[in-house]
């Protein structure tokens, strides 16, 4: 029998009119229209588990400063943060069933939160959902607040769990950089600028660069912590805090810091943080920079392994699948490949952010949801990205001792590291004539006789090459 056939409704009432909700659902009447109103991405709010969380637990610590005010009755509090509770625990999350893309500067989010907690609470009173008599999801849920301030509040909340993911997965990266770096502490290749050969190095230094890269990364996703902790929480609409307790904001946010266990903080003006997208541009650019680096990380391990004979072919990255439908034997650098997708996706998703931080007008930024999904979607990735980088490729990373010898054997920019002892004009000489005969430095150097063998071998040394010493005599 077809399900539509056999579904109860219950009838629910808002400013346009009567409309049939399933009996089942804890949303309502609001959450159904912005249902019929938004198919946008086919990802509801409630598949952002970090974004409902921080719903529920504004809703509780709201419901607590309202008791605490005596604008709320005891037993009403009690069942709202009841129902918060059980959602914090991960109940309920299918019930958020809005777009996360939507009109309304987000006022459907919190209504689809505000009737899945008042129909919670009537069942915990002893009522059906729906009999908001008893208990209403604006006039009790939703009591001191707005979207205004309780959207953006509920990103920044879910945003900074994000970022904690982030931060573990940088420091997860750059340890596994830093092993590989102490791994191929010995081993001698060339350098490279402008994709020409440059002076030694050691192909430990370089890993190393992209361990420091990632912990400078960790840095800076850190000093942008303190901006998403600043919440405006009791500004309501515009952030003069009508319909609210004198004492109101500086409660709700003493529970809400209690609840969440984390730093948040009252903005200093609410009617400026209520319109302003200073904090969210500031971690989508923090977002772009993480982006960049891993992208030219991954074009330089893409370059380092390129070949496996007719390229540079300095390291052999892990074989994860076959490369080619054509080419029998075809390995790519998959791994290294989907990371620079990533963060061509995160750079398009920050100018997204900027334009819909520009778009606002006056007192409210009506483009919250953009950012919010755009932001979400570029911290998600880039964890996934830069885990699958990880496992499936950097720790699997081994280097070609063959084709680094050989390199060394035939490059000529060591005659830089002798330029100081036989002058630059033979030094030149010296280069040309490799260049042209195919010898190597060392040999022609010791049929010239520029510099003995016991001296040239000091000079040639690993350490010598790769780091600051004093002249050798």
């Amino acid at each position: 029998m077809d399900n539509d056939q056999t579904t109860e409704f219950r009838i629910e009432h808002d400013l346009l009119g009567d409309l049939p909700v399933p009996k089942q659902a804890y949303y309502g009447v609001h959450t159904l229209r912005a249902m019929q109103n938004f198919p946008i991405t086919g990802q509801t709010i409630g598949q952002v588990p970090d974004l409902v969380n921080a719903l529920a637990e504004i809703k509780a610590a709201c419901a607590r400063a309202n008791q605490d005010l005596e604008m709320l009755d005891a037993k009403r509090a009690n069942v709202i943060i009841q129902a918060c509770e059980e959602i914090i625990q991960g109940n309920l999350h299918d019930h958020f069933t809005v777009d996360l893309i939507q009109g309304g500067a987000g006022t459907s989010t919190n209504m689809n939160a505000n009737e899945v907690i008042a129909n919670r609470a009537l069942e915990l009173m002893g009522y059906e959902r729906g009999e908001y008599e008893h208990l209403h999801p604006n006039e009790h849920v939703n009591m001191s607040q707005s979207t205004n301030d309780v959207y953006p509040t509920a990103i920044k909340l879910a945003l900074y769990r994000g970022c904690e993911r982030l931060l573990l997965a940088l420091t997860s990266l750059s340890a596994s950089f830093d092993r590989k770096a102490v791994e191929f502490k010995d081993i001698l290749k060339i350098g490279r600028t402008q994709l020409q050969d440059a002076v030694p190095m050691t192909l430990g230094q370089e890993f190393k660069t992209y361990a420091v890269s990632m912990d400078n990364l960790i840095t800076r996703l850190r000093a942008a912590l303190p901006l998403i902790s600043e919440i405006n929480m009791g500004a309501t609409a515009i952030g003069t805090g009508i319909n609210t307790h004198p004492n109101y904001a500086k409660s709700v946010c003493s529970h809400l810091a209690r609840i969440t266990g984390l730093p948040v903080c009252t903005s200093r003006d609410l009617i400026e943080a209520t319109q302003d997208m200073g904090s969210f541009i500031h971690l989508s650019g923090v977002l772009k920079h993480i982006a960049l680096k891993l992208s030219k990380i991954s074009n330089d391990l893409r370059l380092l392994s390129s070949g496996p004979r007719a390229g540079i072919g300095d390291i052999n990255l892990p074989a994860k699948q076959a490369g080619s439908s054509i080419m029998p034997g075809k390995v790519n650098p998959v791994i290294p490949e989907v990371v620079n997708q990533v963060a061509f996706e995160v750079i398009g998703l920050d100018m997204t952010v900027s334009m819909a931080a520009e778009g606002g007008q006056l007192q409210l930024n009506a483009f919250e949801p953009i950012i919010a999904h755009a932001l979400f979607q570029s911290i998600a990735h880039l964890c996934n990205a830069m885990h699958t980088l990880e496992v499936n490729c950097v720790d699997g990373i081994t280097p070609n001792h063959e084709q680094l010898q050989s390199q060394m054997d035939r490059s000529i920019v060591l005659v830089t590291a002798l330029s100081p002892y036989i002058g630059y004009r033979h030094a030149t000489q010296v280069a040309k004539e490799a260049l042209e005969t195919g010898k190597r430095v060392y040999d022609i150097v010791l049929e010239k006789k520029l510099i003995d063998k016991e001296k040239l071998d000091k000079i040639m040394m690993p350490q010598a090459l790769t780091t600051p010493r004093a002249p050798i005599v």
